[in-house]
């Protein structure tokens, strides 16, 4: 008996998906061939239609998730003002995102694996939409702490979730554009955090943060599930059934379907290995890759620059701060959406050797306009000057890290970690990520209040170490099958 047979016959023995794995589409695709193709039979047989709307359903997590990150920005100074919060309890609170997603990420490889990746996204909205509306009602800050543990706990599953769906669902030659739309949506949540902020109370801005994960959880149940973990799973005719919807129903998947049975019959006797197994390269590589990438990428100080741009600009001297935040969060979207194009046409490799490069003559530029600034009297042409450079060096940084450093390590982490240390690989490195996120959101606003410049020296130091770190260790991913790059490690 040959190993994928021996999958099939383990499948009683092998987990369920938590949600209805989508019988509709079957159904959908034996209807689309007994008769003519008319309204969505025609749309699910166009391969790309069908994986683009899928992605644009799954999407509406990382929307979500910069949602979180925008919010505390246009915020800060009505919610101290309202419940009374000093300084260090409101960076505790926009801190706390990032250690309910730590939470979350200890957790998201083995949900992930364990009731798949539609069921997880379902297990991170739910908290996200009561995080939202505890914060919405908060009387006291221990309902605001509750409720951003409760949001940041959904953010740290999406984190890991959404990334890996895609591209398990995504055409080789498509991976990387559609793998970007992740980022491209956690830009646009910020960007609209940042915009309505600029009119709405925070009370009211928490209620629009839960929007995106209403519209998520009805939208789960009409979208396929991973056809690679159906596959692992055993459940031979649901992955084949998904694999063709997402391909359309009139092409030849029969390469495909081998391809991804024989990469899961190697492993499907054996879902965990032994520590001792971790040192061979096909596993350490990977996970050395994925965890230094995701930690390296908060590092930068992203998260900081982001979650508190308001504080930045007025220490800029910039009197629209929120405004100028707006015009931040629009000029990343649209950076973001050049890398959704370019991925697949320049590669990731280089792209981050670009991004990284960009990011840390940009910290450099922005540190020693502080520094100028801060020897200048406030009522001097020299502080407007320097004021508006480091507006300027701010306003590139955002843009050299949507370039690369944003969207790429999640892509990357989601391409190159083999399919039986996926959960708990995964897990370590969105824990890695969300982890030094934290460091960072919680220490930014101290450190802002040291030294606007020493803060970002210290960004641009960590941005020259991911440059070096990309040109030794990250391998190109391009034009490669999943199956292709994991095995390129044995």
């Amino acid at each position: 008996m040959s190993a994928i047979e021996d999958i099939e016959d383990d499948r009683g023995e092998l987990r369920k998906p938590f949600l209805h794995t989508g019988s509709w589409y079957k159904m959908q695709g034996m209807g689309s061939r007994q008769s003519s193709i008319t309204g969505s039979a025609q749309v699910l047989r166009d391969g790309s239609v069908s994986v683009l709307l899928c992605v644009l359903i799954v999407a509406l997590g990382p929307i979500q998730f910069g949602f979180s990150c925008g919010y505390s920005s246009p915020t800060e100074e009505d919610i101290m003002s309202d419940l009374g919060l000093s300084l260090s309890q409101f960076s505790l609170f926009g801190s706390l995102v990032n250690v309910g997603a730590m939470i979350g990420a200890i957790t998201s490889g083995q949900i992930a694996e364990y009731i798949g990746r539609k069921g997880s996204l379902m297990i991170a909205a739910v908290p996200n939409v009561i995080g939202w509306l505890a914060i919405s009602f908060a009387k006291d800050s221990s309902f605001l702490y509750m409720g951003r543990l409760l949001e940041g706990f959904g953010v740290g599953i999406i984190s890991y979730t959404v990334p890996i769906y895609i591209a398990e669902i995504a055409p080789q030659n498509m991976r990387g554009t559609l793998g970007s739309v992740n980022q491209l949506s956690v830009t646009a949540g910020l960007l609209l955090a940042y915009f309505f902020g600029l009119f709405l109370s925070w009370r009211i801005l928490a209620v629009f943060g839960s929007l995106p994960c209403l519209i998520l959880i009805p939208g789960l149940f009409f979208i396929p599930e991973s056809p690679r973990w159906l596959a692992k799973m055993g459940l031979m005719e649901d992955f084949e059934a998904s694999l063709q919807v997402l391909r359309g129903y009139d092409t030849d998947i029969s390469l495909e379907v081998n391809e991804i049975k024989r990469s899961v019959a190697s492993t499907s006797k054996r879902t965990t290995i032994s520590f001792a197994e971790l040192k061979r390269k096909r596993y350490w590589f990977p996970l050395m890759v994925g965890i230094g990438l995701l930690g390296l990428q908060q590092l930068s100080g992203i998260n900081g620059v982001l979650f508190y741009s308001a504080t930045i600009f007025e220490n800029a001297g910039i009197s629209s701060s929120n405004l100028a935040s707006v015009g931040v969060g629009v000029i990343q979207v649209l950076a973001t959406g050049v890398t959704t194009w370019l991925l697949d046409k320049a590669g990731r490799r280089l792209l981050l050797i670009i991004s990284s490069s960009a990011m840390t003559l940009s910290l450099l530029f922005v540190a020693v306009a502080f520094y100028i600034e801060s020897s200048a009297s406030e009522d001097s042409k020299l502080y407007s000057i320097m004021g508006i450079l480091a507006l300027v060096g701010v306003v590139a940084f955002v843009i050299a890290f949507s370039l690369g450093l944003g969207a790429i390590p999640w892509l990357i982490m989601s391409e190159i970690l083999p399919v039986n240390i996926k959960g708990l690989g995964g897990s370590v490195a969105v824990l890695a990520n969300w982890t030094s996120s934290w460091v960072v959101t919680m220490t930014a606003n101290l450190l802002l209040d040291w030294s606007t410049g020493g803060t970002f020296t210290i960004y641009a130091v960590v941005s020259a170490s991911i440059l070096l770190f990309v040109i030794l260790f990250v391998p190109e991913t391009k034009g490669r099958t999943l199956e292709e790059i994991q095995s390129s490690f044995r």
